[in-house]
């Protein structure tokens, strides 16, 4: 009894918080919903529209002017006696950093599917990174107002391509083809919406024509709970039947546990049936004290520690998002798993081993915000004044220094070449290209010095053309963007000899070197690997670094296309000086002649760079995107199943990889997702090497 009371000391008010996300396709009605959700609940007193660009969540010029969510939104609500923190996702891929930090931080999602669109592909997506994050979820088909929906079709795609036990929890109720409202499976009665925005829930009679099909859809449900609980299938068994608090107990037992999906239906547009998931969220998705505890690493011993929702425990949270607001600075959006803290209070960046000091904790309400003066375990806040904190990053109580798992974040597979219009906007653009990237992991910076270009990379076309429509609107930079050059490099194929002499006579002191050397391949990833074997003082050793640094230059150019020389071992073994004549330029010029001369005879030949591709795709569209890669160049290397889906893996050359994330979703409608890295160097087919060099 004693431990009861203490664990309801450390826990108080948590069991009332529902920390909870929307995640979708693009366009199935996230937004939508979420509007509707904020005016029932009372946070707004008007409902927005996306097509009206006056929602809240959708706050960026860009979001608006599009029509699509770009970055996740955190607001929040009370329904009842609930807080409900929620965040607001983007259903496009190319945004899907953003779904991938969110489910990071959420103890529950709702997915949303279109009921006419159904199980679309980036349904199946975010649907697979909630699996990989084990958030529990429930399902929410929208739309239900549209020609053409198919409620029990959308069901049926639903258990065929996510693999999972559902049952629907709500029923439509349509008359000459208008959708009027719902009927709740487990009350067993009709829920209509009334009012100008449906703020009205009226509850009535089940219509008599659907008074069957509801007591068949109420027994499947029954018959899927039992399948996952004894207690449930004596009851069964027995003849005894459950009622509306067991079935609404074991729902939500099973949706905790993530082996059942309750399925409610409704349409966020036309304000209907969107109460009752609201009602569902509190019902079924977990408290920050009944999901997966998180686990950390303590710093001073190396121990794996579980993190528990414990008011009075140290605090300890991680930060998900960094975002600049061009009044307050940055906004570090933290998830609190334990503990509290408060404005002023200093705190530890455990991961970067920095003291950080808090003048702000924010409650945000999708770009407005709200001063709070602490925040504890379960909030989604923000805190304003850190200097070192990037995203992932673990902050927590000094005193209990351990460190959270980091957010894996997917690599960029698009690069585009960019450069200031004027030299006056060179500054401005590197300054706003790194805050960029500290908003955004999944965007990254780099200058590729072989080519000479800086380098912009992300997730996809939209995803750059929407960092430099930012880059001139926020940050007032102008810039030229082009396609990137392959950064091809040389080496040889064969073993050979070479003299190098330079011999100067201008009437005064001239110049005198001469060196022999033995040019060789090396394996892949040697690099340029240099050896004197110079004895007897042949050549004077103070002249050995001159060669030395000869060779080096001479390499970063080779003699086919240009490109850096790699892989080769370069062996002084000969050559002879003069008395007065020499000098360490003599021998340096002697050593880059030595070596042209080398490459021309070894069989120089150019190599590309070969990415390694990894590419997820429905089993259905495997073969497509195999016979793709295969006219790519690609070689696979291993075909591995996943309940309904392949991994395919692959070698393709960088050259064959531009463009391939549109080519993907042409091929599979979008439904599949890949990872593209750097390999290693592989040489070019003989038939291509006209190509490259332009001959």
């Amino acid at each position: 009894m004693i431990a009861t009371v203490e664990l309801m000391k450390k826990t108080q008010g948590l069991e009332k918080i529902r920390n909870i996300g929307f995640i979708a396709h693009i366009d199935a009605g996230k937004t939508t919903t979420t509007e509707r959700i904020l005016y029932y609940a009372g946070k707004t007193h008007k409902v927005g529209e996306v097509h009206e660009g006056t929602t809240v969540t959708d706050w960026m010029i860009q979001e608006r002017e599009r029509g699509i969510t770009i970055t996740s939104a955190a607001t929040y609500c009370q329904w009842k006696d609930f807080q409900i923190n929620i965040i607001d996702t983007p259903g496009h891929i190319d945004f899907t950093v953003e779904v991938e930090r969110s489910l990071k931080v959420l103890d529950g999602v709702v997915v949303i599917f279109c009921g006419v669109g159904g199980v679309q592909p980036q349904s199946e997506t975010v649907w697979h990174q909630a699996d990989r994050y084990q958030v529990p979820r429930i399902a929410f088909i929208n739309k239900m107002d549209r020609v053409g929906v198919d409620f029990l079709g959308v069901l049926s795609e639903m258990k065929e391509k996510l693999a999972v036990p559902l049952a629907p929890v709500t029923l439509p109720i349509y008359k000459d083809d208008d959708f009027l409202g719902v009927i709740d499976l487990i009350k067993m009665r009709a829920v209509y919406n009334q009012g100008e925005f449906g703020q009205e829930v009226k509850e009535d009679e089940i219509p008599q024509d659907l008074k069957e099909a509801a007591a068949k859809q109420r027994e499947h449900l029954i018959e899927k709970l039992a399948e996952l609980d004894d207690a449930f299938m004596h009851k069964i068994i027995d003849g005894q039947g459950v009622d509306q608090e067991e079935i609404t107990a074991a729902i939500r037992k099973y949706v905790i546990a993530n082996k059942f999906v309750p399925v409610v239906c409704g349409s966020a547009l036309k304000n209907k049936a969107v109460q009752l998931l609201l009602n569902a969220i509190c019902e079924y998705l977990p408290s920050p004290i009944e999901t997966v505890p998180i686990k950390g690493v303590i710093l001073k011993s190396g121990e794996e520690k579980v993190i528990e929702a414990d008011l009075g425990a140290g605090f300890c949270g991680l930060c998900f998002k960094v975002f600049t607001d061009p009044f307050v600075g940055k906004l570090f959006y933290t998830r609190v798993y334990s503990g509290k803290v408060t404005v002023s209070s200093t705190i530890y960046n455990a991961t970067k081993d920095e003291k950080e000091k808090i003048s702000k904790i924010i409650r945000m309400h999708a770009n407005k915000q709200e001063n709070v003066p602490q925040a504890q375990a379960g909030d989604i806040i923000c805190l304003v004044g850190l200097k070192n904190t990037t995203t992932g990053d673990t902050l927590c109580d000094s005193r209990h220094s351990l460190v959270l798992e980091a957010i894996k974040f997917p690599q960029p597979v698009v690069s585009l070449a960019i450069e200031p219009k004027t030299q006056a906007d060179q500054d401005k653009l590197f300054d706003a290209l790194r805050k960029l990237a500290d908003e955004d992991p999944s965007f990254k910076i780099n200058y590729n010095k072989e080519t000479g270009q800086n380098i912009i990379s992300g997730m996809g076309q939209l995803h750059l053309e929407i960092m430099v429509d930012r880059l001139i609107r926020e940050f007032n930079v102008l810039a030229k963007i082009g396609k990137p050059q392959v950064a091809y490099k040389e080496t040889v194929t064969r073993k050979v000899e070479a003299v190098g002499k330079f011999i100067q006579q201008t009437g005064g002191r001239g110049q005198y070197g001469h060196v022999v050397i033995i040019l060789e391949p090396l394996s892949k990833g040697q690099g340029i690997v240099f050896e004197s074997k110079i004895k007897s003082g042949v050549i004077p050793k103070e002249y050995i670094p001159a060669v030395k640094e000869g060779i080096e230059e001479a390499v970063e150019s080779g003699i086919l296309g240009g490109y850096p020389v790699v892989d080769i071992k370069v062996t002084l073994i000969d050559g002879s000086y003069h008395d007065v004549d020499s000098s360490e330029l003599s021998f340096k010029v002697a050593a880059e002649l030595a070596i042209k001369e080398a490459l021309r005879k070894a069989g120089p030949v150019i190599l590309e760079p070969i990415m390694s591709l990894e590419v997820i795709v429905p089993a259905e569209y495997s073969s497509q995107v195999i016979g793709d890669l295969n006219s790519r160049r690609g070689k696979i290397s291993s075909i591995k199943e996943r309940k309904n889906l392949r991994i395919v893996s692959a070698d393709v050359p960088l050259s064959e990889a531009f463009n391939y994330a549109d080519a993907l979703r042409n091929l599979t409608q979008g439904r599949a997702s890949y990872t593209i890295e750097p390999s290693y160097y592989e040489k070019v087919p003989d038939e291509l090497l006209a190509k490259i060099l332009g001959v």
